[in-house]
């Protein structure tokens, strides 16, 4: 049900984020933890480059690695995302199914309580829930599929795309740039900045973008150097 052109609480009961794939890929925690796996990975490869002795044939190993590396990555979170995706249309089939087979409408009332952030719940009265729960009994069968539907494909391969592109801003110095060594910084500089531009834009919805930005360059920069030191 919509409310001026806005989601109410009922129909995110109904289909939690599954209704819109793309507001679910451009999730800002989630995308962001996904770039800054992906600028890690990447980095990894080109920081474990001996730039002292490092030939073209060691620059194009480096440059076969990141790519495969981040095409696995990839695809192994666009195959989480369907799962997850699915997973979550089958909790909200289950939450709906609960309060249609309530005994009664206070035990629905709980079963809805129980599906709502914490914050949400003193915002809401007596009235807002029976609404809710009218709307949730109202809803027919096929509103809440729980198989994977184009959407979610859709979704799916935006995640991959979006994992996958971060190696080319990464590795493209290296085809453009002759010395080893500028090359690496210059990757270096293109990667700390994609994390920091990350991070900016995470903080947007923090209210501390600076700060933000900051902090995820600064944990980009320490967990590949994890990595390095342990052998990634």
């Amino acid at each position: 049900m919509k409310d001026g052109g806005r989601q109410t609480v009922s129909d995110t009961i109904a289909t939690p984020k599954s209704t819109s794939p793309f507001r679910r890929v451009l999730d800002p925690v989630d995308r962001a933890a996904e770039i800054l796996f992906g600028l890690i990975m990447v980095m990894t490869f080109t920081g474990s480059l001996g730039v002292a002795q490092a030939g073209s044939a060691d620059v194009k190993a480096m440059i076969v690695g990141a790519l495969s590396c981040n095409l696995a990555w990839g695809i192994i979170d666009a195959v989480m995302f369907l799962m997850s995706s699915t997973a979550e249309r089958r909790l909200s089939k289950k939450t709906v199914e609960a309060v249609q087979t309530a005994a009664s409408p206070s035990i629905a009332r709980s079963v809805i309580e129980g599906a709502l952030p914490p914050l949400v719940l003193p915002a809401l009265c007596a009235s807002d829930f029976e609404r809710i729960r009218l709307h949730l009994n109202s809803l027919p069968a096929d509103k809440t599929r729980v198989g994977i539907q184009a959407q979610d494909f859709v979704g799916a391969l935006a995640v991959f795309v979006l994992v996958f592109s971060l190696t080319f801003p990464v590795v493209a110095p290296f085809f453009f740039i002759g010395d080893v060594t500028s090359a690496l910084r210059v990757s270096n500089g293109i990667a700390i900045g994609l994390l920091f531009i990350t991070g900016y834009t995470l903080g947007r919805h923090a209210g501390a973008p600076l700060r933000i930005g900051l902090l995820m360059v600064a944990v980009g920069l320490g967990m590949v150097a994890i990595a390095l030191v342990l052998g990634g």
